[in-house]
């Protein structure tokens, strides 16, 4: 039975072989061919022995790398060869030698950049898998591929994680959301950023995920008849234009739709524009832009633009290379559709980022967009200083950034993220003249180091030798390339004040009868709450730490024997076994229990989501803090379970009657006489709710309300948000959250 398996099975890898050669975007050479196949030896040879989870043979993930570096991607032999063999070293006896001996160094560089980090210090304050993603990243200084490959390998394990256990599932899928979707969406890979978000929801959020799937397919109907009823419409006057093209109906993306339904407070119905259409024509190079605009006057000849969601990346292209004109228009029955016009050159530039761009470049000198955007990316790298999970924080500020272009005195364009200020234009032109900027003219005027820039400024930076940056420069910039050089820098001088700050310990805690050693420096670290002891000694060089500060820490230490004696008999059996049965009780109600032995351990609710007894809940150690307690959906999860996957214990509370928790609601609504007492009357009415504060404004017919209740559990609150709902004149009751 196993023989003819395996016979199977072997059949079904030598098809999937030929697929990848015959899909591959790049035109395969026969000695192209050649090295792809060799990879491929070496990968099925070394993989022979292993399986995947799901029972399947472990080749198969290599060759589904391998197929969307090739098609999806559309990246060249030595990257598909790569991508064969992305696991080889990490999980076989082969090593990178070896690789480079039966291949070439490029080759072998590829692999190593994508072996993962093998042995990093699990310090509890850096995150592994941020560590892993800075080194990962570090290999851009060599070879954009790498972190290409690396996409591709995520996407291939989010679509086949079904056989994995829940919670790895929701490790990984954070991680996809927190870091490769919005690195994949700034190399221009917009089909590879939507599979990722739209799976990264899947296993985060399974059942909003699956209640938009339904809804999407119960709506395709509809859709498809309405996109049909706008094409008929343009293809007439395309036609008689003589344009050649092709219309495609296009679904907003999943994890779109619940973006927009979280942003706005909207439900599946009340997201507009779920659809978008994308007309590609064809085009020589020099026409391309004269036919945009023809489009884009036969569409808005039948159909009202909105002049404020008119997007033109045709004449200036997003750093990604990105180009297209992005209509938005007042259909039939009044809905907004987005109408992208492209050339076919730009829709492949479009679908495939870094690779179609370099086909089209071919001959270009000038550097494109990307390179440009690689460069920056390697400053920010290259400086060591940061913690791996503020650098990948501030990476991901520059990821999502949207971009503003300026104009340097002389008239070049520069192009920055959305919100940068002047301070980040003079670290943009050179590290060195950001650090002795001393003021900034915008259109001639003196503007503060944190003016935020427009599209169209021109920025003049005044320098001085004398200038240093100082502390609060850290709030003045929001690019990571300034925010590491300040650090830098910052960094330098804190390290000599340290020192001396150090000598000076020691000598005050010798008058104190104090000899400064390691555990002492951890006591002192804890006793200020301070982070490291370069923090502690830092701020003894500054003066911040006084002598009488010293000296309560002294007493402390010496009462600290006494107090290890007092709490041994305070933890003594209470004389009454009646007031023990009582405590006992009001404990084992309302009850957060952790990990799978249910424990039940010391936490805090944690202040960005205040859970409340049947919420669904995890639990996040803290360094200081302890336990805090999070909503599952709470703003933080994600950053937390992809940055901190190591730190998450599993939570859920257990029967919920004598407690009690707060919970804010947003009531909006029609205002109308006797709304705000027929509002307190239901909430007063409702069993187990005590009112703490209510704040209702109106204003022209708009009847806006914040309340905060005290509930003892969830269904309690839900009953409560119903009976709100039913009040005459009221829209929409939503629970917030104070972030």
């Amino acid at each position: 039975m196993i023989e003819i398996d395996l016979e199977e099975e072997n059949k079904a890898i030598a098809r999937e072989y030929k697929e990848l050669l015959r899909i591959s975007y790049q035109t395969l050479t026969d000695a192209d061919k050649k090295l792809i196949r060799k990879a491929f030896d070496v990968a099925v040879d070394a993989h022979k022995d292993q399986r995947r989870k799901s029972g399947e043979a472990y080749i198969f993930h290599p060759i589904g790398v391998a197929k969307i570096v090739a098609s999806e991607i559309g990246l060249g032999a030595s990257s598909i060869a790569a991508a064969l063999m992305h696991d080889v070293v990490e999980d076989t006896d082969v090593t990178i030698e070896d690789i480079e001996r039966m291949f070439n160094p490029k080759i072998a560089h590829l692999v190593e950049g994508l072996t993962k980090i093998a042995q990093v210090k699990k310090d509890m304050n850096i995150s592994m898998q941020a560590e892993n993603f800075r080194k990962m990243l570090l290999t851009l200084n060599d070879d954009v591929r790498v972190i290409l490959i690396k996409i591709a390998d995520r996407l291939h394990n989010m679509q086949t994680m079904d056989s994995m256990p829940e919670y790895k599932q929701v490790k990984i899928a954070s991680e996809t959301l927190y870091i490769y979707a919005p690195l994949a969406h700034r190399l221009g890979l917009y089909n590879i950023k939507t599979k990722l978000e739209d799976l990264g929801l899947k296993y985060t959020e399974p059942e909003v995920y699956r209640d938009i799937v339904s809804k999407i397919k119960e709506t395709k109907e509809e859709q498809d008849a309405y996109i049909a009823t706008i094409s008929d419409v343009l293809k007439k006057s395309l036609n008689e234009e003589g344009i050649e093209y092709t219309i495609k109906g296009r679904p907003k993306s999943i994890y779109s739709i619940r973006r927009k339904m979280a942003a706005q407070n909207v439900t599946f119905d009340e997201v507009y524009d779920k659809f978008a259409l994308r007309i590609i024509y064809k085009s020589n190079l020099h026409d391309e832009k004269f036919l945009a605009w023809k489009i884009y006057s036969i569409v808005t000849d039948h159909y009202r633009p909105s002049p404020s969601r008119l997007r033109d990346w045709i004449s200036q292209p997003k750093s990604t290379g990105y180009e297209a004109l992005h209509i938005t228009v007042m259909g039939p029955k009044g809905r907004w559709v987005e109408i992208q016009v492209r050339s076919e050159r730009m829709d492949e530039i479009a679908e495939k980022g870094y690779a179609a761009h370099y086909k089209y470049k071919q001959g270009a000198t000038e550097e494109s967009g990307l390179d440009v955007w690689l460069n920056l990316l390697k400053e920010a790298l290259e400086s060591s200083e940061t913690n791996a999970v503020d650098f990948v924080e501030d990476f991901k500020m520059n990821l999502y950034a949207k971009e503003i272009f300026v104009f340097t005195p002389k008239g070049e364009i520069k192009s920055l993220p959305k919100g940068a200020t002047s301070l980040d234009f003079a670290f943009s032109i050179h590290s060195e003249i950001g650090i002795k900027t001393r003021g900034t003219r915008v259109n001639g005027k003196l503007v503060p180091l944190n003016h935020e820039l427009k599209s169209g400024d021109q920025i003049e930076v005044i320098t001085s030798v004398h200038q240093k940056p100082t502390i609060n420069w850290l709030d003045y910039v929001t690019t990571s390339r300034a925010k590491n050089k300040i650090r830098n820098v910052l960094n330098e001088n804190t390290k000599k004040i340290a020192e001396d700050g150090k000598e000076l310990l020691t000598r005050k805690l010798k008058h104190l009868k104090i000899t400064l050693n390691e555990n002492v420096v951890n006591e002192l670290v804890n006793f200020f709450k301070l982070k490291t002891s370069l923090d502690l000694f830092y701020r003894v060089g500054i003066g911040s730490i006084e002598n009488q500060q010293l000296k309560d820490f002294a007493a402390q230490k010496s009462n600290s024997l006494m107090n290890f004696f007092k709490s041994k008999i305070k933890r003594s059996p209470s004389s009454n076994p009646d007031d023990i049965n009582k405590q006992e009780l009001s404990k084992n109600y309302d009850l957060l229990v952790f990990g799978t032995e249910q424990d039940k351990l010391d936490y805090k609710l944690a202040s960005c989501c205040n859970p409340i007894p049947g919420d669904e809940v995890f639990g996040f150690i803290t360094i200081n803090e302890g336990i805090k307690v999070h909503k599952k959906d709470c703003p933080n999860a994600i950053t937390l379970q992809s940055n901190y996957a190591y730190r998450i214990m599993p939570a859920k509370w257990i029967d919920s009657t004598q407690q009690e928790f707060k919970a804010t609601l947003k009531i909006t609504g029609m205002d109308s006489l006797g709304l705000t007492n027929e509002l307190t009357k239901v909430i007063s009415n409702n069993m187990h709710v005590n009112i703490q504060s209510i704040s209702l404004s109106g204003e022209a017919g708009i009847f806006n309300g914040q309340v905060s209740v005290i509930v003892q559990n969830n269904n309690i609150l839900k009953k409560l948000i119903d009976n709100i709902k039913k009040i005459d004149g009221v829209d929409k009751v939503t629970r917030v959250y104070t972030n």
